[in-house]
This record gives structure tokens, sequence and C-alpha cells, in this order.
């Protein structure tokens, strides 16, 4: 099992974006706090969600997110179990950051049955993800 990029380095990275992003590593945890964004979900409604996500992914990611503080997760002793995940305060913080990802997805990114493509604002062109350069 892999590990993320905070738990590989002793020291904090120098780079405030790196940094940041260690705590999102992981293909998943943008899109759950997305979701947490509107409000508490069970386990599964999040799972509803996220279909293309596994049950064993999806535990991990919110694992990840509950460790570093930005999700609580609530167990309810009733049978069978209820657990529930919401954003903690400190996960709250990160909204704006994941509003604007969503925006700019809205703005630029165009989903086919082909594929996924970037729309360039400057001249409406399309481009393939792969194709374009950093």
């Amino acid at each position: 099992m892999s590990l993320p990029r905070a738990k590989l380095v002793k020291n904090f990275p120098g780079c405030p974006v790196e940094a940041t992003l260690t705590y999102l590593d992981g293909k998943w945890k943008g899109v759950i706090l997305f979701h947490l964004m509107q409000g508490t979900l069970r386990f599964n409604e999040l799972r509803r969600k996220l279909p293309a996500v596994t049950q064993r992914m999806l535990t991990k990611q919110l694992r990840e997110l509950e460790e570093s503080g930005l999700v609580s997760r609530t167990v309810y002793p009733v049978v069978p179990p209820r657990v529930e995940y919401a954003m903690t305060p400190l996960g709250m913080t990160l909204k704006p950051v994941i509003q604007a990802l969503a925006a700019w997805g809205d703005d630029y990114v165009f989903c086919s049955p082909e594929g996924r493509e970037l729309r360039l604002a400057s001249d409406g062109l399309r481009a393939p993800v792969t194709a374009l350069e950093a």
C-alpha cells in the first residue's frame, strides 16, 4: 500500500502549495470534500455519489481525511451500525478552494463520450487534456 506524500517526508515541504496538496493527495479526496460541503453524508450515500470508487478506496481516503482533521466520522450505536461523515470546521476552510476547482472545471473542462478536453478560454478552441503542456 502506498503512503500519502505527507507521510513519506519527515520534514514538512517548503512550498505552501505542495504542503496543502499533501492533505488533498489522492484521486477521490477532493471529490469527497466537494460532496460533504453540502452536508453530512452516510458512507453508502457517498458511495452512490462516487460510483467509480471501490469501497476499500473510499474507506482509505475517508480515513486519511479524518486523520488529517478535515472530516469527522460519527458512529451511532444502533443495529445495523450507522456511520456519518461531515466536514470539520478546519475542513470547511477548504470550501473556497473546492468551489474554485469546481468553477474552473465548469468553465474549462468538456466531457464527451470520447473523453475529456480542456477549453482554451482565449480562442474557444478545445485541445485534448493529454496534448496540453504546462
